[in-house]
């Protein structure tokens, strides 16, 4: 099958993977309302097209943090994408540097920090989950700056896990011949099976519920890394990150994959657009599929997406 457009992978996906890991990709919380929502509010945004404009030459490169990459379309976090393809993180890294972007490695990926700076050159990000051991944190803070890595993720909107009813119903657990490679030499890098879903029960174990406004402060007496506050869709959250120190702020819903009826991301985009006031570059996260979506978020504001 030719493929002409990302959305044409999905049903490549779902005939080649396992149900469980289909599952765990594809779905969102509870009623998957923000899940939709996340690719219809794009839909609602029209153009007004200028023309007659000398368009022989473009340019879509641009600077992200002060990293020039070679366009605004960076790869956001995703856990775990060895269930997917043997080659997994490696693949995406290698994918990035080719393409001159950006790839952000997830906590819970089934490769190493270490392994992904192997494959060789690149920018990366690496985000990060706050576990309830501080000294935890901290080791794979030092390792991913050992590593190369150029900035730090912070993940906010998962102090508990979302209720994605489909992982529940798999019994959603790590394959057993993978593990979450960056915790693997501290004991934390396995996912049990449980009662319904294994990474539900990994989360309610290992992260920390009390994180807040001091530990976005905390993490930057740990790292001279710039952090990026990632989970942000009001201008109440934008205008603290902000006074917290935040380098930049990713509008993120997670993929909809944890609070359900939220806004859409780039619905929410604008107002924390404005409340940054330009004080910090803004991200967004979460529904994109074509330029044409890219188009929409860089009009409204952001300076680049993942």
């Amino acid at each position: 099958m030719e493929i002409t457009n990302v959305t044409e992978y999905e049903v490549i996906a779902k005939q080649k993977l396992p149900k469980m890991v289909y599952d765990y990709y594809a779905s969102g919380a509870e009623d998957q309302w923000t899940l939709a929502e996340n690719r219809n509010a794009f839909s609602r945004i029209l153009f007004r097209p200028r023309i007659l404009i000398d368009v022989s030459k473009i340019d879509m490169a641009t600077t992200v943090l002060g990293f020039k990459i070679s366009m605004p379309i960076m790869i956001a976090p995703t856990a775990m994408q060895k269930m997917a393809h043997p080659e997994g993180e490696y693949a995406t890294a290698r994918a990035a540097s080719a393409a001159g972007t950006i790839m952000t490695l997830s906590s819970w990926a089934t490769s190493s920090v270490e392994e992904v700076a192997s494959t060789g050159p690149g920018i990366r990000f690496f985000q990060l989950y706050v576990y309830k051991d501080r000294n935890v944190v901290a080791q794979l803070v030092r390792r991913a700056e050992r590593a190369g890595f150029k900035a730090i993720a912070l993940t906010v909107d998962t102090p508990r896990l979302g209720r994605r009813e489909a992982d529940i119903k798999n019994r959603f657990t790590l394959p057993p011949f993978l593990t979450l490679k960056n915790f693997e030499g501290l004991d934390l890098g396995k996912m049990d099976k449980a009662a319904d879903s294994g990474l539900a029960s990994y989360v309610a174990g290992q992260i920390d519920r009390t994180l807040s406004w001091k530990d976005v402060e905390w993490l930057q007496t740990i790292t001279k890394l710039p952090i990026l506050v990632k989970g942000v869709l009001t201008a109440e959250d934008a205008r603290l990150s902000i006074q917290a120190g935040a380098a930049g702020i990713i509008v993120s819903n997670h993929g909809a994959r944890q609070l359900d009826y939220v806004p859409s991301t780039i619905m929410a985009l604008e107002e924390v657009v404005k409340a940054a006031q330009g004080r910090v570059p803004v991200f967004l996260d979460g529904g994109v599929r074509r330029g044409t979506d890219v188009f929409k978020a860089l009009a409204l504001g952001a300076s680049g997406i993942f």
